[in-house]
């Protein structure tokens, strides 16, 4: 089989790119592990993605927005960060932007269900489960892909979009900058007291990190980072038990808790990939940047993938030139790099001051909130980041 573009990883950012490609006369396979029917209906993973104004245009112009279940869909009007016991907390208010949000949040299940339900619709899209890359070969005129059961795609590019630990970007040789920074993610969601008045928290505390996402109703999605032995520990506490000890690691700011939803836990592991492209191949989503989830720019970058990649090979395409070859590929690598290393870079080096508890990083993290909250150019600055607007 022959096709113009094979992408492996049917994860959100991979089929927002074949929906994207879609229609424009080229022919896509989509390779993924898991089974079909996972991806039809994908189970509750207890992520909520932070989408910026910027995704949400590309969403709608994908056919995915519209597919997204007015449960599923919050408002994100402002964020506010904590740090230690202080009851001070930097603002960023929507406003400052000139917008009325800073953008919504939106269940990963629910971002995954749609893309499957477009990408199904696209004529020019084949989608092929429940298979592995056995093999890659590439030269400058062809890649081939072996899988596991003996067939072979030979297509003109090919786009790894299978995680952050890509066996994809291992097998064509290019390696990543992986951080690991020693801790584990639990999400889940719950019920409380206290109304958040839709707006986010982070609570860089002694010892943890809290975020708090808002969801509609008195309920949140909330996040608790300790180290892997700590959150296996209160994996297996019961409902009740649970919930008392999230109240106390609040402070009890939210009033009573309740837990609603299953836990999840996630390693966190910054990945940065130290080529974007290579021989008629690509890396997108989380293979190429994988962010840490503080700044909840991860599947926003993935979109922003999404759009530079589309309208690289869509130009070449258009005026009949090879979309495999070194330059339009070299044009994304770019435009991806210089839209992605700064905000990653920072984000590495906020996480490395506010999880830092010897006392020179909290004097220092603590006086720097206060002094940002009176610099209103740079919380502007920063909301419009947020946003993602001009």
């Amino acid at each position: 089989m022959s096709p113009d573009i094979v992408i492996v990883g049917a994860g959100p950012a991979g089929l927002c790119l074949a929906r994207a490609l879609s229609g424009h006369g080229l022919s896509i396979v989509v390779l993924e592990r898991q089974a079909e029917q996972a991806l039809a209906e994908p189970a509750f993973d207890g992520r909520e993605i932070a989408l910026t104004h910027g995704s949400q245009a590309l969403l709608e112009r994908l056919g995915l927005w519209a597919r997204l279940p007015a449960e599923d869909v919050a408002v994100l009007r402002d964020a506010q960060v904590f740090n230690g016991p202080s009851l001070f907390a930097l603002k960023i208010r929507a406003e400052q932007a000139g917008a009325e949000r800073l953008g919504h949040l939106v269940a990963n299940q629910a971002i995954r269900r749609a893309a499957y339900q477009a990408v199904s619709e696209c004529a020019d899209v084949q989608l092929l489960c429940d298979t592995n890359v056995r093999a890659i070969q590439q030269s400058e005129s062809e890649v081939k892909l072996v899988l596991q059961d003996g067939q072979v795609l030979q297509p003109r590019l090919l786009v790894a979009a299978d995680s952050r630990f890509s066996e994809t970007r291992r097998q064509l040789g290019i390696g990543a900058q992986l951080k690991d920074f020693g801790k584990t993610m639990l999400v889940c969601r719950m019920q409380h007291e206290q109304d958040h008045q839709q707006v986010a928290w982070e609570w860089f505390g002694y010892g943890q990190t809290l975020a708090l996402l808002p969801l509609n109703g008195r309920q949140s999605s909330t996040v608790l980072t300790l180290p892997p032995r700590e959150i296996e520990h209160l994996q297996k506490l019961d409902e009740i038990s649970f919930a008392r000890e999230m109240e106390r690691r609040f402070d009890r700011r939210l009033g009573a808790m309740q837990l609603i939803s299953s836990r999840h836990a996630y390693p966190l592991v910054g990945a940065y990939a130290r080529r974007m492209v290579g021989r008629r191949c690509a890396l997108l989503g989380d293979a190429a940047v994988g962010m840490h989830p503080v700044t909840a720019h991860g599947f926003n970058f993935g979109l922003i993938g999404v759009q530079l990649l589309s309208d690289a090979l869509l130009a070449a395409h258009g005026k009949h030139q090879d979309i495999g070859a070194a330059a339009p590929l070299a044009r994304y690598e770019r435009q991806l790099r210089l839209a992605t290393w700064p905000l990653y870079q920072a984000t590495n080096l906020l996480v490395e001051l506010y999880t830092n508890d010897h006392l020179p990083a909290r004097l220092l993290r603590g006086a720097g909130l206060r002094v940002a909250q009176g610099l209103l150019p740079l919380k502007k600055g920063i909301a419009r980041h947020l946003t993602a607007q001009a």
